[in-house]
C-alpha cells in the first residue's frame, strides 16, 4: 500500500472525467479553462493530486504522435508537476491507451488498476471504476477487446488523421453526449460500484472508496459488517464541475 503523510496546510485533491475534446473542440475548450483555472487556484495549497480517469473523451498514443489539443492543459500538469505537487492519473474507459508520454514528458505515474492509499492513517481504494462489480458484461467484453494486444497493435498502424476521426466519433456517440442514465441514482442495490465495495468492505478496512466514472457526484455512507466507510462519486466537470478535497476529512466541492 502506497503511503503519503501530508504536510501542514497542505491538501489532497480528486477529479475526474473532464473528457477533454467532446462534444467539439470548441466547446471542449471553454471547459478547459475553467479546469486549468481550477488548477492555478489550487496550486497553492495541493500536496496531490489524482486524476481519476477520462481526461479526455478520446487519447491514444503512437512511437512519435500524440492528440493534437490540450496544449494548456498538459503545460499546467507539467507546472505542478514541476511546483512539487505529486500527480497520479488512472486511465478511464475512454483514455485506457495511454503509454508512456505522461510518465515521461510531466512525470505523472499513471494508474492502469485499481490501488490503495494509505492518506494520513485513513484508508483508500482509488479506481475510475469502469468494469468493476457485478454486470456490464457488454463493456467489460469490449474492455477486453480495447486492451488485447494484438488489437492495439492493428489500430496503431493506421494513420493518425483516420485513426482519431474513426476512435472520436465513437467516443461521442458514448454515455457523455446521448446518455441520461448516469443522471438518476439507480439504488444501493443496483449501482455496481457501490456493490462492490460493500462486498469489499466485508474483509477489509477501508476508510474512503473514491470512484470517477458514474458522473453523477455523491457521498454515502456504507456499512458492511463491522466495518463503515465513504463511497464517493467524484462527478465531472461536464455538468457539475465538482472534485474532492482531503485534509483531515473528505469534502466533495463543486467549483
Amino acid at each position: 500500500m502506497k503511503k503519503i503523510l501530508l504536510q501542514p496546510d497542505k491538501k489532497v485533491y480528486f477529479c475526474s472525467d473532464q473528457h477533454f475534446g467532446a462534444p467539439t473542440p470548441a466547446e471542449s475548450k471553454q471547459r478547459e479553462e475553467k479546469f486549468i483555472r481550477w488548477l492555478d487556484e489550487i496550486k497553492s495549497d495541493a500536496q496531490v493530486l489524482f486524476l481519476m480517469g477520462d481526461l479526455f473523451d478520446f487519447w491514444h498514443e503512437w512511437n512519435h504522435v500524440i492528440p493534437k489539443g490540450y496544449v494548456r492543459v498538459l503545460g499546467k500538469l507539467a507546472e505542478l508537476k514541476d511546483s512539487g505537487i505529486e500527480l497520479y492519473m488512472f486511465v478511464g474507459n475512454h483514455d485506457l491507451w495511454m503509454k508512456n508520454y505522461f510518465e515521461d514528458e510531466i512525470g505523472c505515474t499513471v494508474f492502469f488498476e485499481k490501488q490503495n492509499f494509505e492518506i494520513d492513517s485513513k484508508n483508500f481504494l482509488l479506481a475510475h471504476g469502469d468494469g468493476l462489480g457485478p454486470g456490464d458484461k457488454g463493456y467489460k467484453r469490449m474492455k477486453k477487446l480495447f486492451t488485447n494486444p494484438v488489437a492495439q497493435w492493428a489500430f496503431k498502424w493506421l494513420h493518425p488523421d483516420i485513426a482519431m476521426k474513426v476512435a472520436i466519433y465513437f467516443s461521442t456517440k458514448n454515455k457523455l453526449i446521448s446518455g441520461e442514465e448516469d443522471k438518476a441514482f439507480l439504488g444501493e442495490d443496483k449501482e455496481f460500484l457501490i456493490i462492490y465495495s460493500k462486498e469489499k468492505l466485508k474483509s477489509e478496512k477501508i476508510d474512503y472508496f473514491i470512484y470517477g466514472h458514474r458522473h453523477l457526484p455523491m457521498v454515502l455512507d456504507l456499512k458492511s459488517g463491522e466495518n463503515s466507510a465513504k463511497y464517493i462519486n467524484l462527478g465531472d466537470w461536464i455538468s457539475y464541475f465538482t472534485y474532492g478535497e482531503f485534509q483531515k476529512e473528505f469534502e466533495l466541492k463543486s467549483y
